[in-house]
């Protein structure tokens, strides 16, 4: 079985984050999206809302599971029985950061890394995006896919 794991705080709140995980499942029996908590990252929800609004997200979606975890990325990715880390990226920046990441990854635990761009289209939107324009009050439902709720 081949099971990719998406890490770290990754929020597949944006439609660029969604349509990743959507490619993802396109080539692997499970797909495992990783929440992790730290106390210290401001993220966009706390912690019981983001696994609750990404698991409805994604209830119809037999293939995906949406767990909690703290720690390392790479522990928590051999607990699974993770195949692959998948990583989200965006621009070229996102990409030199996390090759850095996977080659760590790699010599600690032999887990590779599959990078999967974001469509160009969706390239400028983020979760650090969308928190700053909900900071201002502003609409961000453009930047969400359907059913997401924040």
């Amino acid at each position: 079985m081949r099971i990719a794991l998406f890490p770290g705080t990754f929020d597949p709140f944006t439609l660029g984050h969604h349509s990743i995980v959507k490619r993802a499942l396109a080539f692997m029996d499970e797909v495992i999206i990783g929440i992790g908590i730290n106390e210290n990252k401001r993220c966009l929800l706390p912690v019981e809302k983001r696994l609750e609004s990404i698991r409805k997200l994604y209830a119809d979606e037999p293939k995906i599971k949406v767990l909690a975890y703290s720690g390392l990325t790479v522990d928590f990715a051999q607990e699974q029985g993770a195949g692959f880390i998948v990583r989200g990226i965006r621009t070229v920046k996102d990409f030199e950061y996390e090759e850095g990441i996977a080659d760590i990854n790699r010599k600690l635990t032999g887990i590779e890394t599959i990078f999967l761009f974001t469509e160009p289209e969706l390239t400028s939107v983020s979760s650090s995006v969308v928190r700053e324009l909900l900071h201002y009050g502003k609409d961000v439902s453009a930047f969400l896919p359907e059913g997401m709720e924040i």
